[in-house]
């Protein structure tokens, strides 16, 4: 029996160790402070033995093109805070339009500056993969943002050479406002942008709660549909050697990634 005073001595053991609960793959994303969906969609995609770690950038809840801008100031800090002990095998910026905005390749460089041991990536790199896997030239994009935004998007994604058939916004400002709109909207609303030559849907931003309705929205159109947080997440499994094919997130799940481009 322990009295006070006592000192405790621990007979000596050996534990048994093993790889750990995740033993397959680490990912590490950086999110927006503001982000009120895509933690929760990361977590319910992440397939047995696959870590998500997650660290979140102070924002401001107006998002606009010069907002966006400063995300990269703290984009390296962020990085070397994702569980540097156990070395995640990908980081991801995890902001759509933030993306756009600051551009790949130079988030690629921050992210290696705090984390010189993981692939880095961002969240529209995961798009492009996603869409070139899936073949798809022709879209129709859905966004909850300003038309400021909207526009750069629109110029980014000419620029890797998609046939933009139309892009619609909602032209809300609010990062908190973009998680509030219901996944039932986003269905309506990709309906109705919808064309019949479009090759795919894409539903833009990582804030939106969409991941729950793409398979439904593959189910009513007949055609593949993307969306922000998925194309990441499918991306950077398959950056760090996980090719699960999950079940009940649309389309692309089923593909091996062949189509993935250099981030190093």
């Amino acid at each position: 029996m322990f009295q006070s005073g006592d000192t405790v001595r621990s007979a000596p053991r050996q534990p048994q160790l093993d790889a750990g609960r995740h033993h397959r793959a680490r990912l590490g994303f950086i999110l927006m402070s503001t982000d009120l969906a895509a933690e929760s969609d990361f977590f319910a995609m992440a397939p047995e033995g696959v870590a998500v770690h997650i660290t979140r950038l102070k924002t401001d809840d107006y998002t606009t093109t010069e907002t966006l801008s400063r995300h990269i100031d703290h984009m390296a800090d962020a990085a070397s805070r994702l569980q540097p002990d156990t070395r995640p095998d990908v980081i991801s910026y995890s902001c759509t339009s933030g993306s756009i905005v600051i551009g790949e390749e130079r988030i690629y460089r921050e992210i290696r500056k705090g984390a010189p041991w993981a692939t880095p990536m961002c969240l529209v790199t995961g798009v492009v993969d996603a869409l070139h896997e899936l073949n798809a030239q022709k879209i129709v994009v859905v966004t909850p943002y300003l038309d400021e935004i909207n526009t750069a998007e629109a110029e980014f994604l000419l620029a890797k050479g998609f046939d933009l058939l139309d892009i619609q916004g909602l032209n809300l400002t609010t990062g908190i406002e973009f998680g509030r709109v219901t996944p039932d909207y986003w269905i309506e609303f990709a309906r109705e942008i919808d064309r019949p030559d479009a090759d795919a849907i894409f539903l833009s931003c990582g804030g939106i709660r969409s991941l729950e309705v793409a398979a439904e929205i593959e189910r009513l159109t007949g055609k593949p549909v993307i969306t922000s947080n998925q194309a990441q997440f499918w991306s950077c499994l398959r950056r760090a050697g996980v090719d699960d094919r999950i079940k009940g997130f649309g389309e692309i799940f089923q593909r091996p990634g062949t189509a993935l481009q250099p981030t190093l």
